[in-house]
């Protein structure tokens, strides 16, 4: 069964199969948004708590590192008291759009950005920012300072949270609600597909989800070796 079924996977990818491409699509542009807009908030805050003392920063640090390993299912089920008709944002009606899809997401990435990019710009030689101090640099110079010298794990931080999101089916599937046509992603639709019986199409969607996520966790894997091994 597994043999057929990666056989007519390969048939329907080849095939350009309509259900297949736009779930995948769908996946891509929903996952691409929701980082770069959790990467504006989560880079902000990042370097915030690395480079600024205030009450509660070693709480706040705390909350964002345990916000990386919440599970999808209970963002999902928060987004979905959120949006829902009685929650705060219902009069927006924006619950199973892929909007709902996004937000869902953007707190999913938001946690893991803000984390690894403190923990990047904490890990900084401390002459980095004394050079930039001594030179005079303003506060917007001094923090694109930074971001330059830690690029590579902050990109690190962009992957690893794009990843989780193109790959999570809970916040999908709660807010999303697998509508064909508008929120079906490849996640939700690869547990549908599955759970009818169409062993084939399922089958199709999980290989591009794994072909995708094997580049991301390979340029992960280019970047931590690039930022562990010393220049020659």
């Amino acid at each position: 069964m597994i043999r057929e079924g990666i056989l007519e996977a390969l048939q329907l990818l080849l095939d350009l199969d309509a259900s297949v491409i736009d779930a995948a699509s769908r996946s891509l542009w929903i996952s691409i948004v929701a980082v770069v807009t959790a990467t504006v908030v989560g880079i902000t805050i990042g370097l915030l708590l690395a480079r600024k003392r205030f009450p509660g920063r070693s709480l706040l640090v705390l909350l964002f590192r345990v916000g990386m390993s919440v599970p999808t299912v209970l963002i999902g089920l928060l987004c979905y008291g959120l949006l829902s008709r009685r929650g705060t944002l219902g009069e927006l009606e924006l619950l199973y759009t892929p909007t709902a899809i996004i937000l869902g997401e953007f707190f999913l990435a938001l946690p893991i950005v803000a984390t690894l990019t403190h923990g990047a710009i904490a890990r900084l030689d401390p002459r980095a920012f004394e050079t930039a101090r001594t030179l005079g640099a303003g506060t917007l110079q001094r923090a694109l300072t930074y971001l330059r010298e830690a690029k590579l794990a902050i990109l690190l931080a962009l992957l690893t949270a794009f990843s989780r999101c193109f790959t999570e089916l809970g916040i999908a599937m709660m807010v999303g609600g697998n509508i064909t046509g508008r929120t079906r992603t490849l996640t939700t639709a690869t547990a549908m597909e599955t759970a009818r019986g169409e062993f084939a199409s399922g089958v199709a969607m999980s290989l591009i989800l794994l072909s995708i996520s094997m580049l991301v966790t390979l340029a992960i894997a280019l970047l931590n070796r690039e930022t562990v091994e010393p220049a020659s």
